[in-house]
């Protein structure tokens, strides 16, 4: 954590283990944990408000995958609590739904996935106010909450492995 004028800047780690049983994604699923059968829950962001009811803006936004060699492209929609859109793992996705809309704040959309090493290494995306990604994204938590919960989507297809730890890291300069 640094503190730079006031601001506090903080990075914020969520990772799911992707259902690997499910294999393929259609573009525009959702990526989670469940096996689809209605178990899905949203991706929790803890502590990205400094108090509860916190703000600040959303800076810098990582993809991370276990999976080498994938390419998908994502969006993260992002919400001051729980959203009721599709959560399960490989399910058509349905955020951003009309019953969501007061608690939206805002979605990431991360360039294409790469990696650059050999067999075994991650594949990353990254979004920032350099890419076009929505970044900075200005949120607020919440009145009785300091988290941020999000739906994360594919845009593309892309083959699941047997092992693939899905990982989005948020920094966030708070207020």
């Amino acid at each position: 954590m640094a503190t730079i004028e006031g601001k506090r800047l903080v990075t914020v780690t969520t990772t799911k283990a992707l259902d690997s049983s499910l294999g393929a994604y259609a573009a525009e699923d959702v990526l989670s944990e469940s096996d689809g059968a209605g178990t899905g829950t949203d991706w929790d962001f803890d502590a990205v408000g400094k108090v509860n009811g916190g703000t600040g803006y959303i800076v810098k936004a990582q993809a991370i995958s276990e999976t080498n060699a994938i390419t998908p492209r994502l969006t993260l929609y992002l919400f001051n609590v729980a959203p009721t859109s599709e959560l399960d793992d490989n399910s058509a996705n349905t955020a951003l739904l009309h019953a969501d809309l007061a608690n939206y704040i805002g979605r990431i959309d991360f360039p294409a996935m790469e990696d650059l090493g050999p067999a075994g290494t991650d594949s990353t995306s990254i979004a920032s106010p350099s890419t076009s990604g929505n970044l900075p994204l200005a949120y607020n938590c919440a009145s009785a909450d300091d988290a941020l919960y999000g739906v994360l989507v594919t845009r593309d297809i892309f083959t699941n492995t047997a092992t693939n730890d899905m990982t989005i890291k948020l920094t966030v300069e708070q207020y």
